[in-house]
């Protein structure tokens, strides 16, 4: 009986892996085949063509393969410290990974890391690189803490300390304090702030100015500004004309670039998360779960606290649904419903 060829992409090496559909005398169902190995960079590719092809009918955002890939090589390289190739990994083995980031990492991290290695099994299996699925079982860890609970924002004293610390007489000091505005009086995520060009932002219109971002899932949405952000972004403005770029970024490197010998590049989204860093350890605000991301959930915080809706702060924060915002209505709803309060004054005990 004749074997059928067939053309495998597979990430075996020794003993073999089952190869399905191929049938040989005096065998089984499934026969073990030699395989040659895919490299990191090739499994890396074939998981990028898959996720592009058909996850989210075929439109997924570059922030979600992006991320995905990003959680991909992280489980390759542990995968190569245990001497596994994907193909050897089992239940069991995934397990393991699993207890390796709960270790390392908060449990909504965690979840998300494995919902994409969920998804590159799930690719395997589909594109017949394995037999079965190892990570089809495979649950995050239960989630104990309630959302509200898990929202890191800073305090209005914070936010002033945060917004004074850059050196306004210099031109990256001006780009700093424009970028952490735009995070914090907007709520605008790191990759918005990064992917907007100068073309997007119309500081006539309306009755401050507008910006149109890029969001979550590839859509645009319109941030209208106010009169004291929009003056710090023309104070960016000005320092940017005096650089010599052609980049059409609105936020640029004060680096000098190997290419051309000026700069003017596009700010990296890891650029923009070191700037924040740097001035939360400075002004002393950098604390477990404070980064870039606590500065949007400041915005929404303390903006809902002073009085503005929440569906408009859903949209200034382009949720897709006014239920992901409510999480910042339990946070000021607790704060304001305090029972502790109605005590003030036991401690007025005089001298």
């Amino acid at each position: 009986m004749e074997t059928q060829t067939q053309t495998r992409i597979v990430t075996e090496t020794l003993p073999a892996v089952y190869v399905a559909g191929e049938h040989l005398p005096g065998h089984d169902e499934r026969t073990l085949v030699p395989v040659q190995p895919l490299s990191a960079d090739e499994i890396l590719a074939a998981f990028a063509a898959w996720m592009r092809l058909d996850v989210a009918d075929g439109n997924p955002s570059p922030e979600t393969i992006r991320v995905y890939l990003g959680d991909l090589r992280a489980h390759l390289a542990w995968l190569a410290d245990q001497g596994l190739q994907p193909a050897q990994a089992g239940e069991e083995d995934l397990k393991s990974y699993r207890a390796h980031l709960v270790e390392h990492y908060a449990i909504s991290t965690v979840g998300r890391k494995l919902a994409s290695i969920r998804r590159f099994y799930q690719m395997a299996q589909a594109r017949d690189l394995i037999a079965g699925n190892p990570a089809e079982g495979l649950r995050a860890p239960r989630q104990r803490t309630e959302r509200h609970e898990r929202v890191k924002f800073l305090t209005q004293v914070a936010l002033q300390r945060l917004l004074a610390a850059p050196d306004l007489n210099t031109a990256k000091g001006i780009r700093d304090r424009a970028v952490m505005v735009l995070m914090i009086i907007h709520g605008l995520r790191v990759v918005e702030v990064h992917r907007a060009d100068l073309e997007d932002l119309d500081l006539e219109a309306g009755e401050s100015g507008e910006l149109r971002v890029l969001g979550k899932g590839d859509k645009h949405r319109t941030v209208l500004l106010t009169d004291e952000t929009r003056e710090e972004i023309r104070r960016w403005l000005a320092a940017r004309n005096l650089m010599a770029t052609d980049s059409p970024a609105l936020f640029v490197t004060m680096h000098w670039s190997t290419a051309h010998a000026q700069p003017g590049g596009r700010v990296s989204r890891r650029g923009i998360r070191a700037m924040v860093d740097t001035y939360l350890e400075r002004t002393g605000a950098k604390k477990p779960g404070i980064s870039c991301h606590a500065l949007r959930h400041s915005f929404a915080t303390h903006s809902l606290a002073n009085g503005a809706e929440l569906l408009a702060i859903s949209g200034a924060l382009g949720h897709a649904s006014i239920t992901t915002t409510q999480v910042y209505a339990k946070i000021v709803d607790k704060a304001r419903s305090n029972p502790a309060k109605f005590l003030t004054g036991l401690l007025d005990i005089g001298d």
